[in-house]
């Protein structure tokens, strides 16, 4: 994984809690070239890729990362991923 960070963040943590592994392979997901996605998938695996876009958080993985892996994960694994990627909402009515 601290490959993967000094690769694909150039910023510092928010905070003191370091990135998790999870925001970690989101991050490289939506960045990463093809040579870079098959060595994910021979190395990590297709279901714990799946799980990291089901568990990613609003602005983690761009659309069109999400599109792409949707379509290769879904086919992969057989596992249900939504359409959309994560987004922030916000509620105006509670301000």
């Amino acid at each position: 994984m601290s490959e993967l960070e000094r690769k694909f963040f150039w910023w510092e943590p928010v905070g003191s809690q370091p990135r998790s592994d999870v925001r970690i392979l989101a991050q490289a997901m939506s960045m990463a070239g093809f040579d870079e996605v098959r060595r994910f998938e021979q190395l990590l695996g297709h279901d714990l890729l799946a799980d990291v876009m089901l568990r990613a958080e609003p602005g983690w993985i761009d659309e069109r990362s999400w599109e792409f892996w949707r379509g290769r994960l879904m086919r992969a694994t057989g596992r249900r991923i939504p359409d959309a990627v994560p987004v922030r909402s916000f509620d105006a009515g509670s301000a």
